[in-house]
């Protein structure tokens, strides 16, 4: 475990499980502004139960256990034991080195030959009230390859838990969680005004996203005013009656790889990058 902290939060980090994110908590009230999804006095982290994890070289699910690429199909193994289709890339279930590190600021680099050679890096600062989370991939392969990013943070919800974000189209799956039409939103699923998070599950994209998102948390005092950039798609993960929900920044909306135009997606040569920014300003109320 490795420590942040500055006058404001404290941020834990657990490098070799996956580079992810175990905790952000404000320091003046002890409240949690990132959680795990699991009951950590009695279950231990595990790959992609942390509070946030990265995703690369692309996020979400993948159909037909792979793809076709110039070089012909790509297989991908599915690493999640629940998940029947290959999801958020290869670099969540591999340990990261550290590569720098200060008392608010941490590099974390992982190089990795898993489903083709790539090196990615992730740049954690804590900036005052914000948590800033870069994230950056090279490709190394000799071929071409397709990438998408993402971020998948778990935010604590409670009962008056509100989401702001404008989008203009959401992804909706024909069958088996694979979304292949976009559709205008509608009712409870439209955050541009603040609203509060609908009991029934979401599970999709949404795009035409502007890269701004605000969580207020009347009932623990505060609220997370956030941007992305390089993300034109966010991914809301809202499972029923669970005390978290996710808000995922991401480049392209789910199984893209299989989606006319993939879109989002990005075709990188030997040594091309891509990469993205997340920044979570903290604002207690």
């Amino acid at each position: 475990m490795i420590t942040l902290q500055n006058e404001s939060t404290r941020l834990e980090l657990l490098p070799e499980l996956g580079g992810g994110i175990a905790s952000w908590v404000a320091l003046n009230s002890g409240q949690p502004l990132l959680q795990s999804p699991v009951d950590n006095k009695h279950t231990p982290y595990s790959w992609g139960k942390l509070a946030c994890f990265p995703l690369v070289p692309w996020s979400n699910r993948i159909g037909q256990g792979g793809y076709e690429t110039a070089q012909g199909w790509l297989h991908l193994s599915c690493f999640q034991e629940d998940e029947p289709y290959p999801i958020h890339g290869t670099a969540w279930h591999q340990p990261w080195e550290v590569a720098a590190r200060s008392a608010q600021e941490a590099l974390l680099r992982l190089v990795s030959q898993t489903p083709y050679a790539y090196r990615a890096e992730q740049r954690i600062i804590l900036a005052g009230d914000s948590l800033v989370v870069e994230l950056s991939v090279e490709h190394l392969d000799q071929h071409p390859a397709w990438y998408g990013l993402g971020l998948h943070p778990f935010f604590p919800r409670w009962e008056n838990t509100r989401l702001q974000a404008c989008a203009e189209a959401v992804w909706f799956e024909e069958n088996q969680r694979l979304p292949r039409v976009e559709r205008a939103i509608e009712g409870d699923w439209r955050f541009a005004d603040g609203n509060a998070l609908p009991k029934a599950l979401i599970d999709h994209a949404f795009s035409g996203w502007d890269g701004s998102f605000l969580i207020s948390q009347p009932d623990a005092g505060y609220q997370l005013e956030c941007s992305a950039t390089n993300a034109r798609f966010f991914v809301l993960y809202t499972p029923p009656g669970k005390d978290f929900f996710c808000f995922e920044p991401v480049s392209h909306p789910i199984n893209a790889h299989h989606l006319e135009g993939r879109p989002g997606l990005r075709l990188l040569q030997r040594n091309q990058k891509l990469d993205m920014r997340m920044v979570m300003k903290y604002r207690a109320l």
